[in-house]
C-alpha cells in the first residue's frame, strides 16, 4: 500500500493509502461503522455502504494504519465527470480526536482536485453522534446543500457540498 500521508498521533505514526480492502482489519472497521449506524437510524434511512459495495471500480478507498492496525477510513465515489462523493468516513474509538479523519478527508480533497471535479458532496446524519462529523466537514468549507442524486430529504440525513 503507498503510503500518500503519514501523521502523528499521541499513540504513534499513522499511514495513510490506498487500499485494496483485502483484510480483516478494514472489515470490521466498516462493519463497526455500519452496526453504530443502526443506532442512530432506521434502516432506510442508512446511507452507509458495505465492503463490498466499496470495491466499486467507481470507488477509491483508503485505510489510515498503525503497524499492526486500522484505524480510520474513508472514500471517494466518482458520481459524474465534475463530482465526487465522499463516503464511508470512519475512525477507531480510540484514536478519536487525533487528526485521522482530517488527515484522510486533507487525501480525499486533494484526490478530488486532480480529477478536476468542481465539486464533493457528502450525505451524514443529524443525531448528535454526527455532531463532530459535521463540526469536521464545516472546518474544511463544506456547506450545507439539498439532497443530490439519489438521496431524499430525510428527517435522519443533512448533505454537505465543497466547491473545488
Amino acid at each position: 500500500m503507498p503510503h500518500e500521508n503519514n501523521i502523528a498521533t499521541n499513540q504513534g505514526r499513522i499511514n495513510i493509502g490506498r487500499d485494496s480492502l483485502a483484510d480483516d482489519g478494514v472489515t470490521q472497521l466498516l462493519n463497526q461503522h455500519l452496526s453504530e449506524m443502526r443506532n442512530y437510524s432506521p434502516v432506510e434511512s442508512i446511507h452507509a455502504i458495505t465492503p463490498e459495495q466499496l470495491r466499486h471500480p467507481s470507488l477509491t478507498f483508503w485505510s489510515a494504519r498503525t503497524d499492526i492496525k486500522v484505524v480510520g477510513c474513508g472514500a471517494l465515489k466518482h458520481y459524474s465527470d465534475d463530482t465526487g462523493e465522499v463516503k464511508s468516513m470512519k475512525t477507531d474509538p480510540e484514536y478519536i480526536r487525533q487528526g485521522i479523519a482530517g488527515s484522510i478527508l486533507t487525501v480525499i480533497i486533494d484526490e478530488a482536485r486532480k480529477r478536476n471535479y468542481s465539486s464533493i458532496a457528502l450525505e451524514t446524519g443529524t443525531h448528535k453522534a454526527f455532531h463532530p462529523a459535521i463540526a469536521l466537514y464545516k472546518r474544511f468549507g463544506f456547506d450545507e446543500c439539498g439532497p443530490f442524486g439519489d438521496y431524499r430529504l430525510d428527517p435522519y440525513s443533512c448533505f454537505f457540498r465543497l466547491s473545488l
